[in-house]
């Protein structure tokens, strides 16, 4: 993140200031106030379960009518359903759960969201402020706990205080390097009634201010390496959509003509269908995304962390000289795994918009001939059809033409495709064409099994006109597929694809690749009649073995729009997702089908 723990610490004692929302001062309880403030900032759903620690939360939740509470089946999903939310939207997801075994079920739900910068306030229980610390029912350490998954937490011991913390909480989770934020507050602390006399309308932390805007002599010199580069490339990850800098991402590829790259978290930053997107880079990317990569001879990277993920070994990466321009806002982020020659610290969207305008306003252009020298090496690369797979295969289904087929059934509409984590996730990254941002929801950073039914509920409330499709597998869905009933209490008619292969799969291709075919407790024997189980939540279910079946299937499952559907695709078993680097390899180092195993 972008500040120390230090720093935040310090900050949280910080003023706020501004004159409230509010007139003459009126006694509240803290739970009345929690209320208040989450109005104020705008806060549409919450979601939730309730526990001993938070029930006066619960208590001034049922006498308001404007943030609507939903009560999901276990916390974990709460926090994920909010996280999808705020990753849709763009909005600060809110989620809700009592102390002790509330919190350590939300977890894993702040984690993925830390791991990813998703803004988002997680509001705690907390036994009451004298029960500190002497092992009270359901008390756990919230603030300990919490710690190394948050952006900031807070423990509030006095009433007074809440409204201000909430100011800062949601101040810390949107600015910056967004993120997680927990507020944890004892029983007590929401029962006591003190003054109110509004919701503070800004703030001010003396040690946390990010930087917005880039340093000017910084983006000239990164501009006058890029415009004279030969082999230019552009490579953007998820601060491109924290950004929504998508349009000024667009303009710039488009001015500059120059071949560009999303990762699995950046994807629809730059629209797929265009022939200068070259597909995702890294451990599942194409040829063409790899090899410009380790080839160009200067790369711009924004809003994007350079992990494992993307260029395997650094040392490979090394090999090839390049220089570098890195745009983040988390200084933190720059020189981390791959060092830098051009660092600009700022938020994606300010920095763009500078690049931009300097770019109209300069007399130099891209060497056209260099470039398009460059393009004929792509292309080239692009002849090898990295993607192919046996599409006329009549016997059994193949994974990746259920998403093909998803894709081109519902491309000019407006569709959002969450996933678990596996084959399925990665087979959704590759065929489904992402031309939008902040329609691709998925765990990139934690990689959690268990988000995809969650993350479609949320959007699903966000946007109910739009269509909503949970790419899954037999493995991941079951984590939370206990959220079926709260897709029927809150009505939030989402698809599921579920890629059934009867095996972890991901976990079975490297078994595979690496172990020599030693699959351990990687399949599944004892699965569930996922159509019977589907019914049995209150919804339609559907069993799909035939390939001639699955558009059909599809199609019908898209006329139910009021209902959600669970589509069971029995999918080929022995299918592995291609290209792919091996861990300790390097970029370039690609295997790219079942002959190169």
């Amino acid at each position: 993140m972008e500040i120390s723990k230090a720093e935040i610490t310090s900050a949280a004692t910080a003023s706020t200031t501004g004159k409230p929302h509010g007139a003459a001062s009126q006694e509240l309880r803290g739970a009345e106030v929690l209320v208040k403030a989450l109005q104020a900032e705008g806060v549409k759903y919450v979601w939730g379960y309730p526990g001993g620690a938070v029930l006066h939360i619960y208590d001034a939740f049922y006498k308001q009518d404007s943030i609507q509470h939903v009560l999901v089946r276990h916390e974990q999903a709460a926090v994920h359903a909010a996280d999808g939310y705020a990753r849709a939207t763009g909005d600060v997801g809110v989620a809700l759960v009592t102390s002790g075994p509330g919190v350590t079920n939300a977890i894993t739900g702040i984690a993925t969201a830390y791991m990813d910068s998703i803004p988002m306030i997680i509001i705690t229980g907390q036994v009451p402020t004298n029960a500190i610390g002497l092992d009270a029912f359901q008390e756990c350490d919230t603030v300990g706990i919490t710690r190394p998954i948050v952006k900031h937490n807070f423990l509030v011991k006095d009433a007074h205080d809440l409204a201000e913390t909430l100011k800062k909480a949601f101040h810390i989770a949107r600015s910056g390097r967004p993120g997680p934020v927990v507020v944890d507050i004892p029983k007590d602390v929401s029962f006591k009634k003190v003054p109110y006399a509004g919701y503070p309308s800004s703030v001010e932390m003396r040690s946390y201010n990010p930087v917005r805007k880039g340093h000017g002599g910084q983006i000239r010199k990164a501009l006058q390496l890029l415009l004279t580069a030969k082999r230019p490339y552009i490579y953007t990850g998820g601060g491109v959509l924290l950004s929504n800098a998508s349009a000024e991402l667009r303009a710039l590829v488009d001015m500059l003509g120059y071949p560009c790259t999303n990762t699995l978290m950046g994807l629809g930053a730059y629209p797929a269908s265009d022939r200068k997107y070259l597909g995702m880079p890294g451990m599942h990317g194409t040829v063409e995304a790899n090899n410009a990569m380790q080839n160009c001879d200067v790369l711009l990277a924004v809003g994007a962390r350079f992990d494992d993920r993307v260029i395997g070994n650094p040392k490979h990466f090394a090999q090839n000289e390049r220089k570098i321009i890195h745009v983040d806002i988390d200084p933190s982020s720059i020189s981390k795994r791959v060092k830098v020659d051009i660092p600009i610290v700022g938020d994606v969207k300010d920095v763009l918009t500078e690049m931009i305008a300097m770019i109209r306003e300069g007399a130099v252009k891209p060497d056209a001939s260099a470039l398009g020298a460059w393009w004929e090496t792509i292309d080239g690369w692009r002849k090898r059809d990295c993607l192919k797979y046996d599409r006329g295969n009549k016997d059994v289904i193949k994974p990746q033409f259920v998403v093909e087929t998803l894709w081109n059934m519902t491309k000019d509409v407006d569709t959002y495709i969450t996933s678990d984590v596996g084959q399925h996730q990665m087979w959704a990254a590759q065929y489904y064409r992402f031309d939008e941002p902040r329609r691709w929801i998925n765990s990139g950073g934690l990689g959690t099994m268990g988000v995809g039914i969650p993350y479609a509920m949320g959007i699903k409330l966000a946007k109910p006109d739009s269509e909503v499709f949970c790419v899954t597998g037999e493995g991941s869905v079951q984590m939370n597929i206990q959220e079926l009933s709260t897709c029927l209490q809150y009505n939030t008619p989402i698809k599921i694809v579920s890629l059934n292969n009867r095996y972890l799969g991901m976990v079975r291709q490297w078994q595979e690749v690496e172990y020599e075919g030693r699959y351990s407790h990687s399949y599944m024997d004892a699965l569930p009649n996922f159509v019977k189980l589907a019914e049995a939540y209150g919804h339609v279910g559907m069993l799909i073995e035939r390939p001639q079946d699955v558009e059909p299937a599809l199609r019908e499952a898209r006329k139910l729009k009021d209902r959600t559907v669970f589509m069971d695709f029995r999918t080929d078993p022995t299918e592995n997702v291609f290209p792919m680097v091996q861990a300790g390899k390097g970029l370039t180092e690609m295997l790219l089908g079942s002959e190169d195993l």
